[in-house]
Formats: structure tokens, sequence, C-alpha cells
């Protein structure tokens, strides 16, 4: 079998898989990562969203060998309950959840956008989580935490 290395939430990962099987696959099962969550199985939900690079992508339809040599961030590494990342505080003081189940994929889609653009416009908020979706009904929740969180870092 083949191997596939990557850093995951910042670990040199190695893992023996076959390289054509979902990075989703990977994490949930081998890896353990509960994070990212299936929802569609064809990219089009953002549920199972993951930072690779400084980008957020669908690991549902990400092929492994396609993050070898890369950094690959789920929700479990982007803070803790000691340290929670901004995003995640101002999610929580603007309660911008309801179920959960989207809201990893959610904050993953706006931690990339915050890495890239550390002050987005409403507007830009919006069309980074365009591709997101949430049946609650949360988005101006979720938008106003994003800019919140963007905000309190800049100052």
């Amino acid at each position: 079998m083949p191997s596939v290395r990557f850093r995951l939430n910042g670990v040199e990962t190695l893992v023996d898989a076959d390289p054509d099987r979902s990075l989703l696959d990977i994490l949930r099962g081998p890896l353990g990562m509960t994070g990212p969550h299936f929802g569609c199985g064809a990219g089009e939900c953002g549920a199972c969203n993951v930072i690779v690079g400084d980008r957020a992508m669908t690991s549902c339809d990400t092929p492994l060998w396609s993050v070898a040599d890369k950094d690959v961030t789920t929700i479990e590494g982007l803070g803790s309950a000691e340290q929670p990342h901004p995003l995640q505080r101002a999610f929580i003081a603007e309660q911008a959840m309801q179920c959960g189940y989207c809201v990893p994929g959610i904050l993953m889609s706006a931690a990339a956008l915050l890495k890239r653009n550390p002050s987005p416009s409403s507007a830009e908020v919006k069309e980074a989580l365009d591709r997101n979706l949430c049946r609650c009904g949360s988005h101006n929740r979720i938008v106003r935490a994003v800019l919140r969180a963007a905000s309190e870092a800049a100052g």
C-alpha cells in the first residue's frame, strides 16, 4: 500500500492507504478526526471543509494524493477549549450556530478567508461562505461572527 505524507494540524502525518481515497474518509477513519462531516459527498455543501495551505477545500471529493507534502487543518487544529480561535469565540458570542452540523466547515471557510484577508467586508465574507450550506438559517449571525472575529484580531 502506498504512503502519503502531509502535515495534519501541524503534525507530520504518514498514511498508508489508497491515494485515491477521499481525504474525508482518511481523516474520519484512520486519523480519527470527527470535525469534518460528511454532507453531500459531492463537494457542494461544505460540511467537510478543511484548510489546505490557505484555502478551504471540500475533503469529500479531494483525493488523498493531492495533499501530499501540504498543510491540512481541520477544526480540531483551529483552536481548543482552553484557547479558542477568535472565530470560535465570535461564533459563541454571536450565537451563530444552531444544530452545529455545518459549523466546522463554515469555520474552516471563514478561517481560510481571514488568513488571506484579515479585514474582509461583509460582501467578501458572504462570498467566502457561499458554498457552505446551513439549513438552520444562521447566515446573518455567521457573517456578524466572522466580521467580529476579524475586528477583534485587528484590535
